[in-house]
Order: C-alpha cells, then structure tokens, then sequence
C-alpha cells in the first residue's frame, strides 16, 4: 500500500506535514508505506531533524508548490513540477494508491476531476465530513463544498456515494439517508429539496428515512445528510466554530470536542476513481496524522470498487 501526501500544502507546511506522516507512520505496518511529495532533500532533512530515520518513507521530487490563491486549473497546469500536480500524476498511473494536501482545495479537486476522473455513472463528486453524534459516534454530511449549484439527480447520487462510504469506511450497517431540508413533511422544502425528494425515495440503493432538519443533524436519527454543497459548506464551518467557541470560552466538552477537525483530518472526494482527501489549510501535525490513516482506511476497505460496483 503506498499512501500519497503532499507535504508542501498547507498554513504549516511542510514541518507540520512531516511531524503528522512520522507520528502516522508508527501506526501503520511494513506493507503500508507513506510517499511524500516535496522537495526530496528537504524533506529528508527535516525527517531527519524531527529524530527519525528517513528511510521510513519513500519520496518524490515536486519542489514546487501551490498557493492557496492560485487558479486551480492554471496552477495544475502551469507546474507540472507542483507537489499536487505530481501526486495526482502518481494516482493516475497508480504509483500510488491514494493521495491527500491541505494545500489548495480547488486544485485538489481539479486534479480529482481530469486526472483520476469520475468514476463512470457519476454525474458530480462530492465532498464529504463527519457529523459528530451526541451519543457517540460520527455521521457522514455531503456535499460540503464540492458543488455549489446542484440538481436533484446529483443529490441523489451523493446519497449512495455518502451510504457506501458511511458503511464501508466507517461500518455503519444500512446507514440511515436523510435529505437535509426546513421541515420534515415530504412538500417542505425549495425547488431542489421537493424534486429531490421521490428520487430518495424510490432508490432502492439507499435506507432513505425521509426529510430531516438541521437539529437533527447531531442525533441518531440519520447517518447520512444529503444536501448541496452550498448548505453543506455552511453547516461545515458553523458546526467546526463550535469547537473553537468552547476553547475562547474556557469549557471543556467531550462532545464539542469531537468537532475539532483534527480527530478526522481531512474529507474525501467521493465518486472519483482512487481515495482522494482534502486537508484543512490549518492542519496540525495531529491532523496530518489522521488524514493518512483516514487515507489507509479508504484503501483497504476497498471503497472505490465498491461505488464502481454501484454505478455500474
């Protein structure tokens, strides 16, 4: 298993990045191995001043790297030398099985979209989080950014690539799909939510319970929450200020703590043709550390021949 890592994306990179694949890679075993993508030397050098041995991972030379202000599109084709350009280069040839950055979001997504590309069937892919649950536990939420205009045909694909991954990835068995929306009567809703609705409900792909709100998105009613990526990338960053509000208030909550985004480390693009994870641009070392694993978990469950295997 060759688990791919951008350690030039990001606020801290690339320190922050080699800190989080060093402590990752005391977790995983001798067949899994972490490819850094950077400047080799660099790299190599700063494994090696953080007290480890540099031939715990392998490495490729992309000294370039790409801003979080740069034009997505421009940027992947402007520096094919650029950590992203070269990781997705790897995915694509499968040199690597999976490839995760918290540098450029939309860069990881154009380089999702035309080089590993969509998995046949799929109209859009989506980006995916976790939703902690108060008794304990996570839910999926998609889309939370990737499309910001959706149709209800997309929706209703989101709901069987979030179904597979909630089952697969996290072992939620025939996980609970809601359609997040302002109430929860089958004619609440706007255009999108109401022609949404029948499709849910007639795909027999999918335990569809219906309409839910957005006070239920943190208890056990669903596991799944299906929206467009516009509402979803609202909640997201409502739902992660939570954590943040509790450290500026001085209280400590185990469940306000499970919003941190450093126990998840990063979200999957769903519904493209190799595991593909976005890392927050502030990511820590803990949270590099659990985008890898996360990365490890996507691999070995199998999860894209799985979604293949449903759109086929």
């Amino acid at each position: 298993m060759k688990i791919g890592l951008d350690v030039l994306g990001g606020d801290y990179a690339p320190d922050s990045n080699i800190k989080g694949a060093i402590e990752a890679q005391k977790l995983l075993d001798e067949s899994q191995r972490i490819v850094l993508f950077g400047d080799e030397e660099a790299c190599k050098q700063a494994v090696q001043s953080a007290g480890s041995d540099p031939s715990i991972f392998d490495y490729v030379h992309a000294p370039e790297a790409i801003s979080m202000h740069e034009h997505p599109t421009k940027a992947i084709t402007q520096k094919p030398n650029s950590s992203i350009a070269k990781g997705f280069d790897f995915l694509k040839n499968g040199e690597i099985d999976s490839f995760s950055s918290a540098g450029n979001t939309g860069a990881m997504l154009v380089g999702a979209m035309f080089s590993v590309k969509t998995i046949p069937g799929v109209l859009r892919p989506a980006i995916a989080t976790n939703v902690p649950k108060l008794k304990g536990g996570y839910g999926i939420l998609l889309d939370v950014g990737a499309n910001a205009d959706c149709k209800p045909e997309m929706l209703n694909q989101f709901a069987i690539l979030g179904s597979i991954y909630a089952e697969h990835v996290y072992g939620i068995q025939s996980p609970k799909t809601g359609l997040l929306n302002i109430g929860e009567e089958e004619e609440k809703g706007n255009n999108l939510t109401i022609t949404t609705y029948p499709l849910l409900k007639e795909n027999n792909k999918i335990n569809f319970i219906g309409n839910i709100e957005g006070r239920d998105l943190f208890s056990d009613l669903a596991d799944v929450a299906v929206c467009d990526g516009y509402t979803g990338n609202v909640v997201l960053k409502l739902a992660e200020s939570f954590y943040v509000v509790t450290l500026k208030k001085g209280f400590k909550d185990s469940f306000f703590d499970r919003f941190n985004f450093e126990r998840y480390g990063g979200s999957p693009i769903l519904g493209v043709n190799a595991p593909v994870i976005i890392g927050h641009g502030i990511s820590t070392p803990e949270a590099i550390k659990n985008m890898v694993l996360l990365s490890r978990d996507m691999i070995s469950s199998n999860f894209i021949e799985k979604i293949k295997s449903a759109f086929n």
